[in-house]
């Protein structure tokens, strides 16, 4: 499997766009906002994220998700990422919700839809998925993660049924798909 089902010239496509967006966002909110990194390393099925921790600034997408429709995700993901980059700048984290009334403004302003998600057929984009487990309680069977399989196995995590309030125990079965 290839590292990323895109081209260069995609990705300099996609980079060239979140610039446009970015200068966009700034005339739009008066505002002056820095250049950040736009990283190509997203897997599963997320389309993009916007990131930062202290000072630094970034986004991610996912190059198998653009490669399903190039043009749909240049006019709506790349602004959808950038509009939170933008919303955050301006208000930081007081009180604006991420999809909230300042950041659909600002996607209305940008010409780009204002929904916080998307559809699309995920059959052909690499997704790793966790094996599943069987275990019981006293009302039913119940289907757990290997994550979760693990940590109750090493004795980091007890889980509980949801209606009968016992623990979850493993079944004879030790996989169930």
């Amino acid at each position: 499997m290839p590292a990323t089902p895109l081209s260069a010239g995609q990705v300099q496509e996609i980079q060239a766009r979140v610039s446009y967006d970015i200068n966009r966002a700034q005339r739009l909110l008066d505002i002056s906002l820095a250049p950040i990194e736009a990283l190509l390393d997203l897997s599963g099925t997320t389309a993009g994220m916007y990131c930062y921790k202290g000072d630094q600034r970034w986004l991610r997408f996912n190059p198998w998700v653009f490669a399903t429709d190039m043009p749909l995700h240049l006019r709506d993901t790349v602004p959808h990422e950038v509009a939170h980059y933008a919303i955050h700048q301006q208000f930081g984290r007081r009180k604006v919700k991420p999809h909230g009334q300042e950041w659909q403004s600002l996607m209305v302003a940008m010409g780009a839809n204002p929904s916080a998600t998307y559809t699309a057929d995920f059959s052909q984009i690499p997704v790793r998925r966790q094996r599943r487990h069987a275990y019981r309680c006293a009302c039913r069977d119940h289907s757990v993660s290997t994550t979760r399989h693990n940590r109750i196995r090493a004795g980091r995590a007890i889980y509980r049924c949801s209606y009968c309030n016992h623990a979850l125990a493993a079944s004879g079965d030790s996989s169930v798909y």
